[in-house]
């Protein structure tokens, strides 16, 4: 839970100082993710709707990925192979 909070917190920080309007969650260097993971990309992806912008998923391994649909989130957020396709999309 410390970890989730933290990463929500420097999320937030960067989110707001560069005035964005999207966000990719770039998974590359993570192995997994439990409930609170989870509650950190809603949060953010409300957060982001809020400001008519898109959230999207990349580079995460088959158990994230499982992790991701059965959440639900696939139904909100969209994943992709990687940030190139992202941004392609988003």
């Amino acid at each position: 839970h410390h970890v989730a909070e933290s990463i929500k917190n420097v999320i937030d920080e960067e989110y707001e100082k560069k005035s964005c309007k999207n966000l990719i969650f770039d998974f590359k260097n993570v192995n997994f993710m439990d409930s609170s993971g989870i509650g950190v990309i809603i949060g953010r992806y409300k957060k982001v709707k809020e400001n008519n912008g898109k959230v999207a998923i990349v580079n995460a391994n088959k158990q994230l990925h499982k992790i991701i649909e059965v959440s639900g989130l696939l139904r909100i957020i969209k994943c992709y192979n990687d940030i190139e396709e992202a941004l392609k999309e988003i």
